[in-house]
This record gives C-alpha cells, structure tokens and sequence, in this order.
C-alpha cells in the first residue's frame, strides 16, 4: 500500500484550518490550531531552533506555544509544570508514545490537544476510548459498497486516525485509552514498536509504514486503573507523565477567571464575573476537594470530582444564571445553587456533605458573601 496521504473519512467534516477558519464563530470549540492560528504563524516564522523529522515547529517553540512567552506575545494556555511540558515533548521526539494520566480535571486532554496541534498543524486525529470502541475506530474501516462492488482496495479502505495518522506523519491522540477493552488497546502495539500498520485484505501492498512525525499521545485518569489495566507489553512502548492539580489557590483563580471569562463572552453574556464571588467557588471546590481548609479544619470530601475544570463549570453556570434569569453577573446564591449539579453525581450522601459544609464552614469564614452562601444553602434541592 502506497503511503499517500489519505482522504478524510467521507462522513466526518474536513477539519484543516483553511475549511474551517470561516466558519469559527459558528463553532461552540474550535480546536486549538484553529483558536490560537495567529500564535501558531508568529511562532513557525521566528522558530529557528532545529526541529524533529516531521515536526512543524521546534520543541523550543511548541514550549512556548503550551506554557506561553509574553516577549513573543503568546498566551499561556496550561497552566502546570514547565518541566513536565519539556519531558512530554521530548517523549514524543522519541520511538515511544506520551501517556498522560492524572485525576480527571487536570487538563490532560488540553494539554494533549495543544501539542498536536503545534507539532503537526492538526490536533483532530483524536479517537475517544470507550467499552464500545472497536478495533476499526482506531485503524480503519470499509466503504462497504465499493467492497462489494470492487473487493478489497485503496479505494474502498476508510482510514480511521492511526491508519491516517501513520500515512502522513501526524501525532494521534487516543483519549481515556483505560476506558477501552484489552484487546483494543493492545491495536497499538505494532505501530509503536514496528512503526507499520498491517491491512491484510490488501495483501502484500497492504502495510503501512509510518512517516517522520507519527506518534501517539494517550490520556487516562487515576480513577479509571483497574478498569481496564493496560498490558505489560503497551505500557513499555510510552513513557508515562502524571499531571497534577493546581496547586495553589491564586493560580487556579486567576484561570478559571480567564476561562469564565472567554465562555460567557461565547455565550452571549456582556456582564464579566465578579471576582470576589469567583474566590468564594474556587475556595469551596479546593475545600471540598482536598478535604481540609486553608485553616486546617477537616472537611468531608464528597466521592464526585472537584477538579478545576468542574469549578470552571459551575462558574459559568453562575454568570449564565444570573444574567439571563436576573441581568446580572450572579451571586454567592447561584453558586449553591449551582454546586449540587456537580457535587451530588455519584452518591446520594455527597449532597448531605455539601449541606454540611455550607452550615458549618461557610458559617465559620465570618461575614461577607461565605455568610451568604451559608444563608443560600436553602437552594439546594431535598
């Protein structure tokens, strides 16, 4: 089989920037290399650091791209460890794949996206792991007409992201890869190791052999292990990064603050969010996640996850619920009003624990909104 670049798949939509660059202000989420275009085309004509084989851009100005440079004028867009950026990108320089894992929440999945989209230009070849994901989701399937009609060749083959990801040296990004069966993973083992994928109805044109570029980041969350343990076998063909929450408490406000901001604006929303009422979320949800306060006194953690980008959620919740039920930014109110939604998802005493927390704790923070809050508990459904 001839390593041509393949076609898109006839039934998905085009994703390359210059289809989709007219329509973004219809998209909900453009992908990254859509979002940050502009940050993309300054860094390519001032990157004069060497580059890997395949890779658009030097892991110089992929670094900059993920965790910004304001002498360049790019944004920061992760917020995490520096070195852990370094170490990913040297990973996926190598033969081995980059897995990242962590608490869901830490933004393993941005973090993924934008490297793909900075190494090879595209950050859409994603195949999403699931119990029902099947072996030729992730490698390719057929147009069964033209099967029939012709019997097995190039042009009946429909690539699915590995077969396209191989044929154009491009990174594939493999998303919850623990939520997917044994065997199904194990799909990767050869084009990680051998740097081939194998399609035997072509017979001996049937391989493919990846081009300079290819590799493969994969995402799992820490709950997820024992789910579906990856094989001894897989788990030697990547190097594996853990991505940690937000440490502290300014950091994590100030983004959720920043992404607040960008999806109200997406939303329709013209009142920006009050920062005090974004302190008194981002307080509660780091409360509520490590199981103790900023003084030390012991909370009950519910089982359901507080991470940053649920507190992000809620946040918007808030600043939709107050300005198109009221015309306003929104209040301490809507946040516990807001909260059960994410707290009460996993068990039904998570909601007596955020009840005892806005009785308790928030009562005990003294005056201003955490008195509000606590006064607002009554919103909370049961």
């Amino acid at each position: 089989m001839r390593n041509e670049p393949a076609a898109p798949d006839a039934g998905a939509p085009d994703t390359t920037a210059p289809a989709v660059a007219g329509a973004v202000g219809e998209l909900q989420r453009p992908p990254a290399e859509i979002r940050h275009a502009d940050e993309l085309a300054r860094l390519a004509d001032s990157d004069g650091g060497h580059r890997p084989p395949g890779w658009r851009l030097s892991l110089q100005a992929v670094r900059a791209f993920v965790i910004g440079d304001e002498s360049l004028g790019i944004s920061r867009k992760f917020v995490g460890d520096p070195a852990l950026v370094d170490r990913a990108l040297v990973s996926l320089a190598t033969s081995r794949g980059l897995m990242l894992v962590g608490e869901p929440g830490t933004a393993k999945s941005l973090l993924s996206e934008l490297i793909a989209a900075a190494v090879c230009g595209t950050s859409t070849l994603t195949i999403q792991g699931g119990a029902a994901t099947t072996e030729d989701q992730i490698k390719y399937s057929w147009n069964y007409a033209l099967l029939v009609a012709e019997g097995p060749s190039e042009r009946a083959l429909v690539p699915a992201p590995l077969l396209r990801g191989m044929a154009e040296g491009l990174i594939v990004r493999f998303e919850e890869i623990t939520r997917c069966a044994l065997e199904v993973q194990d799909t990767l083992l050869s084009p990680l190791s051998e740097r081939a994928l194998v399609v035997p109805e072509l017979g001996a044109a049937g391989t493919v052999f990846a081009r300079a570029g290819f590799n493969v980041i994969a995402t799992a969350n820490s709950r997820d292990r024992g789910v579906n343990e990856m094989s001894a076998a897989l788990k030697r063909r990547f190097n594996f990064e853990t991505v940690f929450p937000i440490p502290d408490f300014e950091t994590e406000l100030a983004l959720v603050e920043q992404e607040v901001e960008r999806l109200l604006q997406a939303s329709g929303v013209t009142a920006p969010p009050r920062l005090d009422v974004l302190e008194v979320l981002v307080g509660a949800f780091r409360d509520l996640r490590t199981g103790v306060t900023a003084d030390g006194t012991p909370v009950d953690r519910p089982s359901a996850i507080m991470s940053t980008a649920e507190a992000v959620s809620v946040a918007h919740a808030v600043g939709l619920r107050g300005w198109f039920l009221r015309g306003e930014s929104g209040g301490v109110a809507d946040v516990a009003a807001c909260l059960a939604g994410t707290v009460a998802k996993d068990s039904a005493d998570d909601l007596s624990r955020l009840r005892r927390y806005l009785e308790k704790q928030a009562k005990s923070r003294g005056d201003g909104l955490w008195r509000d809050l606590h006064e607002a508990r009554h919103l909370l459904p049961g």
